[in-house]
């Protein structure tokens, strides 16, 4: 007798532990009545009925997935490998659980895919010049196809591109050509307004002859600052002609 009380209180007691379910404030409960969908509960204290509801946890907040690197092929054939991470949340539980079987393997396999569709259409430079862009791009693609799931993409971000050595040193050839490039233009610029410039200092002194013979003075106080023995005998231009003439 006292073993027979003792396995009914026990079924008693497990009856009520599967009676009573608390959900976190992160949590809620989808719930099935003989296999139909019934409502989504939580958070808080909730009331499951044995044997006739089943209840399914799901978790808001926001999951980490980091997509593995992936091979792709640029659209100018270049071969690299890129790995990325993406940042989800389940905003309708009823969806999360009844439209897709496991929807953190669906949006894995789906950004892996998408991934490499997206970077494949666009070329090396793109990918390394421009990847707010591609983030955006894929972050679209991945939302539109997981909204039936009831999923949110929050972000998408490609964490690395991998380059084999060989396209290292041509890059590498190709900055170092492009600086090279600049430099010349750089100097070829500054050439051309320095020849401006001195055009229109000429054009000025030719205007006013007396405005040589300050530069002669201030020639002369730039070299008498240093500690020389250069000596400088300025003789006016036209002392020269005349006696180029006789």
């Amino acid at each position: 007798m006292w073993i027979s009380s003792s396995i009914i209180v026990v079924v008693i007691l497990v009856f009520l532990f599967n009676f009573f379910h608390v959900l976190r404030e992160y949590e809620r409960a989808v719930i099935f009545t003989l296999g139909r969908f019934w409502k989504v509960k939580g958070p808080g204290l909730i009331i499951i009925v044995p044997l006739i509801q089943q209840m399914v946890r799901i978790q808001l907040r926001t999951v980490v997935l980091d997509i593995p690197p992936q091979d792709v092929i640029s659209r100018d054939n270049v071969s690299v490998r890129v790995n990325a991470v993406v940042y989800f949340r389940v905003i309708d539980p009823q969806r999360a659980v009844i439209q897709i079987e496991d929807y953190y393997a669906a949006v894995n396999q789906l950004s892996q895919t998408t991934l490499r569709s997206v970077l494949g259409q666009h070329e090396l430079d793109e990918m390394l010049a421009e990847r707010t862009k591609l983030n955006t791009d894929i972050q679209k693609i991945l939302d539109e196809h997981t909204d039936a799931w009831g999923i949110k993409i929050g972000m998408v971000e490609i964490k690395q591109i991998d380059l084999n050595e060989n396209m290292v040193r041509a890059i590498a050839q190709q900055a170092e050509a492009e600086r090279g490039r600049r430099a010349k233009v750089i100097h070829a610029e500054g050439e051309l307004q320095a020849s401006e410039k001195l055009a229109e200092a000429a054009h000025m002194l030719a205007k006013e002859p007396q405005a040589i013979q300050l530069r002669y003075l201030q020639t002369l106080a730039s070299i008498g600052e240093e500690k020389n023995t250069t000596i400088v005998f300025p003789l006016p231009i036209d002392f020269l002609n005349s006696l180029m003439r006789k």
